[in-house]
């Protein structure tokens, strides 16, 4: 069963990583396939309640972008270098393709051959030189063995075709000579005394005897064939080993890892359409043809705790959204088939992702339960959030009886352990939570929120802080950055924002002449009460 990967947005939360673990656990026990992941580096607060869960650390998630692996290219679509030219054209026909892979004993890729390669060889190639196996030749020209003595045959063609006593007199022989002949002693018998160690006697006539035993004697191989003189020779060169007909200097190869739109880029410059697949070992896994990027498998996405695209994994529109569980507002994303969207005004992801569990009468473990409970408390500040809802608190009581905490102990612990700031640099604390918003094409700005108990680490360095999101404005293209410096015990936050900032923030919460590092009670929620209040300053501002 395909794998569907479940995960929240960049600069992941509590919320985000346990509501992923959660539901990836939901999912699995009603039979899908499922994995959580994460899109960064977990921060202090989320390390610390799997931690004290003992749940493991999701792995990483760099991109959902399609790859070879993910177009149903054509597998196992290959031939050895030991296969005749015969059986290579032949799976060309067959398969209705213009090129194929050549490898190796151990399948390592050698080279390409196309039909445009096999045809210059057959017009402009030398065909007298064969170099091949006795079982190639014999199969190439339906033949019959008479006598094997040696498997491998690299030879000159020769054909008997003069008088007998003028080819006797006249034509010089030596082992590195293929005799093309009819039943005719003398020049059979002639070829045998002069060291020739290949025969093939053409026609429906039995072999003399005598010549048969005068090549066992010497040990020549000899194959007849109904063939007549003219056929034999057309296919003699079609019995060559593959190998010798393919370009193993010019052929760019592919890997599964490789991006869709890399190759296509790479396609449109080169103009071919025959590339072989290969491991980072070199095994050649088959054939990628133009006409293979209209299958393609779409990597299967849910989402949790966010439905727009610039918060979201890299690629995501080259992925299949399945289902989608938030509590935020509806986003930019769309699909091209209807999904499950569960998008509820609660203060958690964790708490709809409780009542998935509820519906579907599937017990929730204990370990599940804390990392549900620690969600719905990271996301509401343990409940005293503006966005806390009735099923939030409802999920906190129920879901604290199963982990086995008193979550207001555990709640402020969790808080002290992700609010520390201690070895973090400025960069780092503006972007451990920080998103981004558009009110219209051409507003765009940035708003970073800081959970902290050492409010005064970050109060004495403003001058620092408001250098830095100026310069952040500048490079991303904002139009304006804020940072709000919560204080959870407080219940209120400080503002700190660049200057394009202020008469926007003077605006919405009616305060003349805000300074840096403002302190406003009871604005804790970045969601329902300091985005719409800045929305609210841009729209008097208009």
């Amino acid at each position: 069963m395909e794998k569907t990967y479940i995960f929240g947005h960049h600069n992941q939360d509590t919320d985000s990583v346990c509501s992923a673990i959660s539901l990836s656990y939901l999912k699995n026990k009603i039979g899908m396939n499922t994995e959580p992941r994460i899109l960064d580096e977990l921060n202090k607060e989320t390390k610390y309640v799997l931690d004290y869960f003992k749940v493991p650390e999701p792995n990483y998630l760099d991109n959902v972008k399609l790859q070879i692996k993910d177009i149903e290219y054509h597998k196992n679509y290959f031939m050895k270098t030991t296969d005749s030219i015969k059986n290579v054209y032949d799976f060309l026909l067959d398969k209705s393709i213009t090129g194929l892979p050549i490898v190796d004993e151990n399948q390592k890729f050698v080279g390409l051959i196309t039909l445009k390669m096999i045809l210059n060889k057959l017009i402009g190639g030398n065909l007298r030189h064969v170099k091949t196996s006795y079982d190639n030749l014999l199969n190439v020209i339906n033949g019959k063995e008479v006598l094997r003595f040696n498997e491998e045959i690299d030879a000159e063609v020769l054909v008997g075709g003069y008088r007998s006593m003028i080819f006797v007199n006249e034509i010089k022989l030596s082992d590195k000579n293929i005799l093309v002949t009819s039943n005719r002693p003398m020049i059979i018998n002639y070829a045998i005394n002069e060291g020739i160690k290949n025969i093939v006697v053409v026609g429906r006539q039995e072999l003399d005897e005598e010549c048969v035993e005068n090549a066992k004697r010497n040990k020549v191989n000899v194959i007849r064939t109904d063939y007549d003189t003219f056929y034999t020779l057309k296919l003699i060169s079609l019995s060559n080993y593959a190998e010798y007909f393919c370009d193993s200097n010019r052929v760019v190869c592919f890997n599964e890892d490789d991006y869709y739109n890399d190759f296509v880029d790479i396609s449109k410059k080169l103009k071919h359409n025959n590339y072989p697949v290969i491991d980072e070992n070199n095994k050649c896994l088959g054939l990628l043809r133009l006409t293979d990027l209209d299958n393609v498998n779409k990597k299967k996405v849910i989402l949790v705790d966010h439905n727009e695209s610039e918060q979201s994994v890299m690629g995501l529109r080259q992925a299949e959204i399945v289902e989608i569980i938030d509590h935020h507002k509806i986003g930019d994303l769309t699909t091209n088939n209807p999904i499950n969207f569960r998008n509820m005004a609660v203060g958690s992801t964790c708490t709809i992702v409780y009542h998935l569990y509820k519906e579907r009468n599937i017990d929730v473990p204990s370990d599940i339960a804390g990392l549900l409970v620690s969600g719905i408390l990271s996301d509401t500040l343990i409940l005293k959030s503006p966005t806390t809802t009735m099923y939030d608190k409802d999920a906190v009581l129920e879901l604290s009886k199963i982990a086995g905490i008193d979550y207001e102990k555990y709640g402020l612990n969790m808080f002290k352990a992700g609010t520390s700031l201690k070895g973090k640099t400025k960069e780092q604390i503006i972007n451990t939570d920080i998103k981004s918003f558009n009110y219209d094409d051409d507003l765009k700005y940035a708003v970073s929120q800081i959970f902290t108990s050492d409010i005064d680490s970050v109060i004495k360095d403003i001058d620092s802080y408001v250098e830095l999101i100026e310069k952040m404005r500048e490079d991303e293209g904002y139009q304006f950055v804020v940072i709000v410096v919560t204080d959870i015990l407080k219940d209120g936050s400080y503002f700190i924002f660049t200057d394009s900032a202020k008469e926007i923030l003077e605006a919405g919460y009616a305060i003349k002449d805000m300074g840096q590092g403002q302190y406003i009670d009871g604005q804790v929620s970045r969601k329902k009460q300091i985005v719409p209040t800045i929305l609210n300053g841009i729209n008097r501002l208009k």
